[in-house]
């Protein structure tokens, strides 16, 4: 296969629309860049619709409104009803806080499809302690029922760590208990606000072990009644996962100022150039910005992974975690078992796992202006 063909993208399938990077929250696994863009460049509603139309033309079929925290955007009723009007599937990602019943039922009105509520854990005083926001659970819990009345699909979000990966069944209940259709039993992946926690956040390897078990359990004993999407913690396997499903393959992020990236964490990568959709067509990002085609397909690959029959299964794995841990974003995933870097997953792991760091948390909010 020639490079030229090699790199050519199928179409996406998701596109991650970063509407603010504002949020009352501090988690300290949070996947937003440690330098947070500001207010004052977010896109304003109408270029995201065109960003919308463009992406539907692209291909693509579900928009993930996401953030920080997108219901600090006060024109969130419109970005939702330009999502509509594009014929794109949304979902609404979000904490909860800042949520009314009257805002709730004006984004169904709007054409909402789904919304995804964080939980940070099934304690209140624990998931308070985590999100760094006293209060913070018992308001999620009242807009689950908000959205749930609604009629949308409400799928629950849970960062699995040190702090509650003893009660990972817990939150699957709870999400049964809230009427979720779904809930996503995330093990934390360490990028952004995690990594600089990653001595707070991991668990032993026996907790996380544990937890993966009892899950699978109940993912047999709740068929038919929730679905249940499990992410193994990526420090403890032997293969790794395709970085996003295979860099600018599937799906693209767009940051609230407009920038494109394949990825969360793919500002950390030295030396990649992205592109706006400012200056440039989505169409045209997706098939030929610098970013986008500089790890796509598998010329770019070194040994093991330019011979490997998972090659085009994996990719390599996950170009930002290559970076974190060994410093060079075009190794192979030091995750997978034929890495010659291996052995680095789980010193790190070890080490960590028992450490007695506190969490490293974001600088308080300002401000949080409800919608």
């Amino acid at each position: 296969m020639s490079e030229e063909a090699d790199k050519t993208p199928p179409a996406p399938l998701g596109l991650l629309a970063e509407l603010t990077h504002r949020c009352p929250l501090r988690c300290p696994y949070c996947s937003n860049p440690i330098a947070l863009e500001s207010r004052e460049g977010e896109l304003d509603a109408a270029t995201w619709g065109r960003v919308f139309v463009e992406a539907a033309a692209l291909g693509v079929m579900h928009i993930h409104l996401s953030g920080g925290e997108p219901v600090s955007r006060r024109d969130l009723p419109d970005i939702v009803a330009h999502c509509a009007e594009a014929g794109l599937y949304s979902n609404l990602i979000t904490s909860g806080l800042g949520l009314t019943q009257a805002l709730v039922e004006r984004l169904a009105d709007r054409g909402l499809d789904h919304v995804q509520l964080s939980i940070q854990d099934a304690e209140p005083d624990s998931a308070d302690r985590i999100a760094g926001y006293r209060g913070a659970h018992a308001r999620k819990l009242e807009a689950a029922q908000w959205i749930v009345a609604t009629g949308m699909p409400l799928t629950i979000n849970a960062v699995i760590h040190r702090a509650n990966v003893s009660r990972a069944t817990k939150i699957v209940a709870l999400a049964v208990e809230l009427g979720a259709r779904r809930v996503e039993i995330a093990h934390a992946q360490y990028y952004g606000w995690a990594l600089a926690n990653r001595a707070a956040l991991m668990p032993a390897r026996a907790e996380a072990d544990a937890a993966w078990a009892a899950v699978e359990e109940m993912r047999i004993a709740l068929e038919g009644a929730i679905v249940i999407d499990h992410v193994a913690p990526d420090y403890h396997a032997r293969t790794p996962k395709p970085c996003m499903g295979g860099w600018g393959r599937k799906t693209l992020n767009v940051s609230p100022s407009g920038k494109v990236l394949p990825c969360h964490a793919a500002e950390t990568i030295p030396g990649l150039e992205f592109w706006s959709v400012k200056d440039h067509s989505l169409a045209d990002i997706w098939r030929r910005a610098p970013a986008f085609n500089a790890f796509r397909g598998t010329e770019w690959m070194a040994e093991p992974c330019r011979s490997c029959d998972r090659r085009t299964i994996d990719f390599g794995g996950c170009r930002c975690q290559a970076l974190a841990l060994l410093g060079d974003a075009r190794a192979t995933d030091p995750v997978c078992s034929l890495s010659p870097h291996h052995d680095v997953v789980g010193r790190v792991a070890n080490r960590d796992s028992v450490s007695d760091a506190a969490y490293r948390y974001r600088a308080a909010p300002r401000s949080f202006e409800k919608a």
